[in-house]
């Protein structure tokens, strides 16, 4: 199993020079490459190959105009091609948009392999440096000098803060005990998440709380002069404000997915289309703002890790407009109706508690079916409970009386 360790880093004066400089040269490679493949793709039809990239990386360094590349180490330089190359791969099998420019006002990044630094006792030594990096350990469970890194990441903000991610091969661990509970979850904007138990995680709207203060520090920093010291700062500022709002988002997540993991042997969500979903201007900052997406990432890798199920069911399976009682499948329900009772049984429900419990009868029929578990292919999961037609029961839509 392959995990990461991402902690703080404090270079000296000399370190941050020199990673600031490979930095840059990182981006000018990343975006020359990236120009280069791009015309000539267009320009004779030809694709690129990793082998191709390399070699115009190394012409580039023969030139007198890119010289300044040779002095930094090669090893980043060689990662941003390699990077750019599985960019490109997952661009063409569909799993990911095209490749952009970096800009020098975003995230800045280096990777290291390990003929490129060492990690001796707890300390890393990287190429061209003499001190080691200091950083800060957040585990105390886990002793620093133990861990034996395969690749090492350094990272800057645009707020200013330097990271170091350690890539380690480490053991499976120890799958979690059973609880023989499963659960269905139901992802929204009112409240975050609600469970088929009738639990309602309430969506804490990190931005929304900051919303405020963000655009006080965006309105400073609109009347600095372009390219002045005091318009660096106030951008500083905007930067350090959406840090903290991920921050708290990120936090969030991580611990009600690890809730949901901790305390269900199967979840079943879901699989929402959220890149169509935050077109709609109206909702798109609050879609935005809840962090669906990463929400079941994390679930999946922590699902995974730990031994649980997790089963994605369709999209298009209309968990609100079913009775979860008696199956009948409402012809229309509009999004501002909150409570409705059926009226086939009479049963009244709560819109949210109940695509939740038809959530969770529909992953338990898609897992008893050989269905898709743990999905991560193309986001239309078809589901066995729709490729057969079945008779009424309970959490099975079943369209009664012509409506």
């Amino acid at each position: 199993m392959r995990t990461a360790y991402k902690v703080r880093a404090y270079p000296t004066f000399e370190q941050a020079a020199l990673l600031s400089r490979t930095f840059g040269c990182v981006r000018v490679v990343w975006n020359r490459t990236l120009a280069w493949r791009h015309a000539r793709y267009h320009g004779e039809r030809v694709t690129t190959s990793f082998t191709q990239a390399n070699a115009y990386l190394t012409a580039m360094k023969a030139t007198d105009e890119l010289a300044f590349l040779n002095e930094v180490s090669s090893v980043p330089l060689q990662q941003a091609v390699r990077h750019q190359q599985v960019a490109f791969t997952g661009f063409f099998t569909g799993r990911a948009r095209y490749p952009r420019h970096k800009s020098r006002t975003g995230r800045q990044s280096a990777e290291y392999t390990r003929s490129a630094f060492r990690y001796r006792d707890g300390r890393l030594f990287l190429a061209k440096t003499a001190a080691p990096l200091a950083f800060t350990w957040s585990w105390p469970d886990i002793d620093p000098a133990t861990i034996n890194p395969t690749t090492v990441t350094v990272s800057r903000d645009p707020c200013g803060r330097w990271y170091a991610s350690f890539a380690v091969d480490a053991d499976d661990p120890e799958q979690a005990p059973a609880t023989g509970a499963a659960v269905g979850v139901d992802v929204g904007v009112k409240d975050f998440a609600v469970t088929s138990d009738g639990e309602k995680i309430a969506n804490p709207r990190h931005l929304a709380k900051r919303e405020r203060n963000l655009a006080r520090y965006q309105r400073r920093m609109a009347r600095k002069r372009r390219g002045s010291n005091n318009r660096a700062k106030a951008k500083a500022k905007v930067a350090r404000a959406h840090r903290k709002v991920r921050a708290s988002r990120t936090d969030f997540l991580h611990r009600a997915s690890a809730r949901l993991v901790r305390d269900h042997d199967v979840i079943v969500i879901e699989d929402l289309a959220v890149k169509n979903m935050v077109r709609n201007r109206s909702l798109a900052k609050a879609i935005s703002d809840c962090g669906w997406g990463t929400f079941r990432r994390m679930l999946e890798y922590k699902a995974a890790k730990h031994g649980r199920h997790l089963i994605v069911i369709d999209r298009w399976y209309p968990s609100s407009k079913t009775c979860s009682a008696c199956g009948h499948l409402l012809a229309r329900l509009s999004l501002s109706t909150r409570t409705w009772q059926c009226p086939s049984c009479g049963t009244r429900h709560d819109r949210d508690v109940n695509a939740a419990k038809n959530i969770l009868a529909a992953g338990l029929a898609v897992s008893a079916c050989g269905g898709d578990v743990r999905h991560s292919g193309s986001s239309r999961v078809r589901s066995p409970v729709k490729q057969e037609p079945q008779p009424a029961r309970a959490g099975i839509p079943v369209l009664q009386g012509g409506e």
